[in-house]
């Protein structure tokens, strides 16, 4: 697994950034792993699902193997994986694990408050 980012319907594509309309309202999401592990690729995804679920296209994933470019670690603080950091919009979120506890993600996205 390399450095990929996927598009909302799930084709891999370069990243660029967005414009400044759709910079607001859209999730810029990066998933680390290492290699294509079973815990990597459920992360993954329970990832895919629940943008499609919540976010209806207004999102972007990179994911980022640690494997092959571990130095990207370095940016985002990153000391466990699967990690999620959510980019945008601001703050910045982290979540750790193989994201299926679905309500925890969600929440830690800021898209469902706690209870």
């Amino acid at each position: 697994m390399t450095t990929k980012t996927f598009a909302s319907n799930g084709s891999p594509r370069k990243v660029r950034p967005a414009s400044p309309a759709k910079k607001a309202d859209a999730f810029v999401l990066r998933l680390y792993v290492a290699g294509q592990t079973p815990k990597s690729l459920l992360a993954f995804s329970n990832l895919k699902k629940l943008c499609e679920e919540h976010l209806a296209g207004h999102y972007q994933i990179e994911v980022i193997d640690l494997l092959v470019d571990p130095q990207l670690a370095r940016g985002d603080q990153i000391l466990a994986i699967p990690t999620l950091v959510r980019k945008l919009p601001m703050p910045v979120r982290k979540i750790i694990g193989d994201l299926s506890n679905t309500e925890r993600v969600l929440i830690g996205l800021d898209l469902l408050e706690q209870k």
